[in-house]
Parts: C-alpha cells; structure tokens; sequence
C-alpha cells in the first residue's frame, strides 16, 4: 500500500476510534500550555497537569512568573524532573513574553521557535491546539508509532519525522492526528508492553514494525 493510501486510512480509523482529539496537558491560556509542554520533557502529562496548579497558585500571570526567582521556580517543578534546567527556560521565556510581546504569546511559528526553551514540537502545538494553524507534533508517540505502522521507515530524527508526515498528512489533519496517536500509545500500541494488537483498529494495515 502506497504511504499516501495509508495515511488516509489510518487517520480515518483513528478518527473513528477516538472521536475528540485534545491535548492531555491542562491549560486555559497559551503561556500555561508552553510552561506546560516544556515540563513535561521526560515527565508525564499527568503528574505536570498537578504540580502547575500548585506553580500557578503562587505565579499566577506571566509577569508573577518572569519575576519569579529561578530557585522558587524550580522548588515547584522538581517533580517533573530536570528541576534547573526546566525552571531557567520558563523564567526566560515568560521575560520574553513580557519585554517583548507584551504578556501575549507570539503567532508566528519562527517566533515561537526563539523562544527559550521551544523547539519544533513544542511550537508545533501551541501553533495548532491555541491558533488553530496546520502542525504536526513529532513527540515520542507519533515516532515510535509512526515508524511502527509504516508511515515513515527507520526514522528516529523529530525533524525528519515531520518532514515525511507532511508529505503524506493533509495540513488540517495533522493537528489531531497527532493527538490521537498519542491516546492509541498508551491505551493500545504500547512501549513498555507487547502492542495490543488484537484489539487494534489498524492491525490489519500496520506493518507492526519492530513488533
């Protein structure tokens, strides 16, 4: 089966199995969603949704956060694992926002890129969870299942991934593609477990690679 084929089936059955596509991580403003994502490097959606209520309690606005001292940031996030380094990020990121768009975050996909402590992925999803932009969020999910199915081969790069996904995904799919493939990893084509694959919906197309 051609990759483009593929891709068309795959996004309807994953769209059949998991009707609303949304982001694990808890936000109601889009400075939230980037302290978010980027605490949640090597951390668990689950466990950063509860250690920011208790962040934002005490800094509840980018400018609390970007006057915050790093150590006090960091006492909070430590939970999430890489304490120092994650804390500087989003001190220096939140003083970007402040100096220099006015507490708002920025729209254009460059811009969210200069921002400390943002990369492709991170940008990707605020450019299309807040914006409502065409993106494609290469996390561990979307690889790891991704090279599993067949959509790319022996990818491992983020960048080379979603440079191959968009050649085959339709810009206004990509979004809660992603999503969804992230609800599939953990519910059914496991990592730390032999994948379900008898009770998968794409079991009879995936290549199950690496299976």
């Amino acid at each position: 089966m051609k990759r483009q084929d593929l891709a068309e089936q795959v996004i309807e059955r994953l769209k059949a199995e998991y009707p609303i596509a949304e982001c694990s991580l808890d936000y109601d403003q889009a400075w939230k969603l980037l302290v978010s994502v980027r605490l949640a490097a090597q951390c668990t959606d689950a466990r950063v949704n509860v250690v920011v209520e208790r962040l934002y309690e005490k800094f509840p606005d980018v400018e609390a956060l970007a006057q915050a001292p790093v150590e006090e940031i960091e006492k909070i996030v430590h939970p999430c694992g890489l304490g120092n380094s994650k804390a500087r990020d989003i001190s220096a990121c939140m003083k970007v926002l402040r100096d220099k768009y006015g507490g708002k975050v920025p729209e254009d996909f460059d811009d969210l890129l200069a921002l400390p402590g943002v990369g492709r992925k991170s940008a990707n999803l605020v450019m299309g969870d807040v914006f409502g932009r065409p993106a494609i969020v290469t996390d561990t999910h979307c690889i790891r299942l991704c090279n599993r199915i067949g959509l790319v081969h022996g990818l491992k790069e983020p960048a080379k991934v979603e440079r191959e996904l968009w050649k085959i995904i339709p810009p206004e799919e990509g979004n809660d593609f992603c999503h969804r493939l992230v609800y599939h990893g953990r519910e059914v084509c496991t990592a730390r477990t032999k994948p379900y694959c008898d009770r998968c919906c794409l079991q009879d197309i995936c290549e199950k690679n690496g299976v």
